[in-house]
């Protein structure tokens, strides 16, 4: 049974993580997160000299060594309609699988640029009755493994347990296997 969506995204890239309960809790150890697919943003993974005709911006200089001149090339917009067109996607891919898994809970993790862009879509899907967590962290970089951890430390997620396989080795040495008498 899955219970909660865990969402990473930056620019580039969507990672999406369902934490799964363990039913039998025998050996594996608490609930268990994996990986349910990424998504890629091809415009954002291009190079800038791919994009742009100069790889700089906002100089440029006169014909015949004349004065320097100061432009804006609106790469930024460029990059914010980029951003905005993927988080339209990303909304698109947590509301199918929303409706899929019958998940209430969502978690997203985002970079600083692309939380203005999630965050008013995310309030539509609050409103709904999903309950929604907003990390102000991008943890795409990152295994499921330490965005567990990470969540886990934050409060969202309950803790993943590590089961030991070996008995506990006693700190004192039973009374025949000393040298010396305690006195």
């Amino acid at each position: 049974m899955r219970d909660i969506l865990i969402v990473a995204v930056n620019r580039q890239q969507a990672r999406f993580f369902t934490l799964e309960r363990v039913e039998p809790a025998g050996l594996e150890p608490g609930p268990r997160m994996t990986e349910l697919q990424a998504l890629i943003n091809p415009e954002a993974m291009a190079d800038s000299q791919e994009l742009y005709a100069d790889s700089k911006t906002g100089r440029g200089t006169a014909p015949r060594g004349g004065p320097v001149h100061g432009y804006d090339d609106r790469r930024d917009q460029h990059l914010d309609e980029v951003r905005r067109r993927f988080a339209g996607r990303v909304m698109a891919e947590i509301r199918r699988l929303v409706a899929a898994e019958h998940l209430r809970t969502i978690i997203v993790a985002s970079s600083a640029r692309m939380r203005r862009f999630l965050y008013p879509e995310l309030e539509t899907l609050g409103r709904q009755g999903c309950e929604i967590h907003k990390v102000s962290k991008n943890m795409l970089k990152l295994s499921a493994h330490k965005i567990h951890a990470h969540l886990a430390d934050m409060g969202l997620v309950p803790i993943k347990t590590r089961l030991s396989l070996r008995p506990k080795k006693n700190r004192i040495a039973p009374l025949s296997s000393r040298r010396f008498p305690l006195v």
